[in-house]
């Protein structure tokens, strides 16, 4: 199967859910699309178990200790860089929409959603986009045989690009900007797949945490 087919389909998966959820919030307005959220995390999972045969990046931890601490550490500080670049002009269309709101009718936390929401951003989606981002696309800008480059092989243009890129897919495009950036350097300096998705594990579950208590739901 092509390695790059089997790094994009998750990816590509969860894009075109999201999609998905664009479209029943226009044509179904009674069905509460927050509930397709953790649809979107079970098929991209279901499908990251599938294919996880092909993806010789993470099937060895390789990690060493002082990494891991490095990894955890690097993505404490986008999470703190994540939630103070909210900025008007940091912001695609200038503001930053409604985000993902648990609230019930009742007025209460629908816990469920939100442990839904964590796990996935938590869990599923940093090994889904570091597959995509860091492993496949800042690998093959480099090298279009990018199955044969040893990450500490990328250079300078590759992980501008692939940050620049990355960005693209978020509201917060500056701050993506820069968590794209610690996240592909974290994947150079260690040769290692585990590294960007531990930091981005963190960052998303430290997210998770920081939004469900101060309510600003708009980071979701």
């Amino acid at each position: 199967m092509s390695p790059i087919f089997v790094r994009c389909l998750p990816f590509g998966l969860y894009i075109a859910l999201l999609a998905l959820e664009g479209l029943l919030a226009d044509y179904a307005p009674d069905f509460d699309v927050r509930w397709v959220y953790p649809v979107k995390a079970g098929l991209v999972a279901l499908a990251l178990v599938v294919l996880w045969r092909y993806y010789a990046e993470l099937k060895s931890w390789g990690l060493s200790a002082l990494n891991g601490l490095l990894s955890v550490a690097v993505g404490i500080v986008v999470l703190v860089l994540w939630v103070n670049l909210d900025t008007g002009w940091m912001l695609v269309g200038g503001e930053m929409g409604e985000g993902f709101n648990p609230i019930s009718a009742a007025g209460q936390i629908d816990w469920l959603l939100v442990a839904f929401r964590i796990a996935g951003a938590a869990l599923v989606v940093p090994v889904m986009e570091e597959l995509f981002w860091r492993s496949f696309l800042q690998r093959w800008v480099q090298k279009p045989d990018f199955l044969t480059l040893d990450p500490a092989q990328i250079g300078l243009k590759a992980l501008l690009i692939a940050s620049a890129l990355f960005a693209t897919a978020h509201v917060q495009w500056f701050a993506a900007v820069i968590a794209g950036l610690a996240y592909g350097w974290l994947y150079i300096h260690t040769r290692n797949l585990w590294a960007p998705i531990i930091a981005h594990a963190m960052t998303n579950f430290g997210l998770g945490v920081y939004v469900v208590m101060t309510r600003q739901w708009s980071f979701w």
